[in-house]
């Protein structure tokens, strides 16, 4: 399987965003757009941190505000 979990980077902890990710698409600016292998869709707004493949893992830093 190739897809990842996102996650959410807060004071220095990950919180599981969406699990098993399949699609990371820009929408505007700091905003993507995540699919799930499952169809589910969840917008988040920020930059993304880290993206290891290997470790099926997307980490995104929120946007401020």
């Amino acid at each position: 399987m190739c897809e990842a979990n996102a996650y959410i980077s807060k004071d220095g902890q990950e919180e599981l965003f969406l699990e098993a990710v399949d699609v990371v698409e820009p929408i505007k600016g700091d905003e993507y757009r995540l699919t799930s292998i499952f169809g589910e869709q969840k917008t988040v707004k920020g930059k993304i941190t880290l993206m290891s493949l290997v470790d099926h893992k997307i980490i995104f830093e929120a946007a401020q505000g």
